[in-house]
């Protein structure tokens, strides 16, 4: 049987968890656990939040939908008039078409780019606040750790995921 680093790594992490989880229950450690997808669907933040990226991105967003609609007409007057048009005429307007296109597939990836990368930097600092507000709840509640993922169940007086969005909420 072959045994990686890895594997005999994981194995003392576990075990490691395990006594100290262990340790941890018998020493009467208060701990509790906040759901953050459920603050960050709930926290009046998150809106504003999304308001400034909007109206910081509103005025690119429409240039590209005026090219959309700009292309799509360019597109039907190929279809609709392609048979009375020369040839020159017709590879003309079908090159303008071509370039058109690429020039909005690549604006509309970089937008795309710069919209995901806004958010993440909005949604790091958000991260921050809130990190904050479990501490900050946390000791309110004279809990000893907060879990964040991978809880399965846990009894209501230890979800602290509401006073965490209450807290929030005074932030505004």
């Amino acid at each position: 049987m072959h045994v990686t680093r890895n594997k005999i790594l994981m194995v003392f992490l576990l075990l490691f968890f395990v006594a100290f989880a262990g340790n941890a229950v018998a020493a009467g450690t208060k701990v509790a656990y906040v759901q953050v997808a459920k603050v960050l669907q709930a926290a009046p933040q998150v809106k504003a939040i999304k308001e400034r990226i909007r109206k910081e991105f509103a005025r690119r967003d429409d240039q590209l939908v005026a090219e959309q609609k700009k292309l799509k007409k360019l597109k039907e007057k190929l279809d609709r008039d392609a048979a009375i048009m020369s040839e020159s005429e017709k590879k003309r307007l079908e090159r303008d078409i071509i370039a058109r296109a690429r020039k909005l597939k690549n604006a509309q990836s970089e937008f795309q780019e710069d919209l995901s990368l806004r958010q993440n930097e909005e949604l790091a600092k958000l991260r921050k606040v809130i990190t904050e507000v479990v501490i900050k709840v946390a000791k309110k509640g004279g809990f000893d750790m907060v879990l964040e993922s991978g809880v399965v169940w846990t009894k209501d007086q230890y979800n602290i995921t509401n006073r965490v969005i209450q807290e929030l909420k005074k932030r505004r």
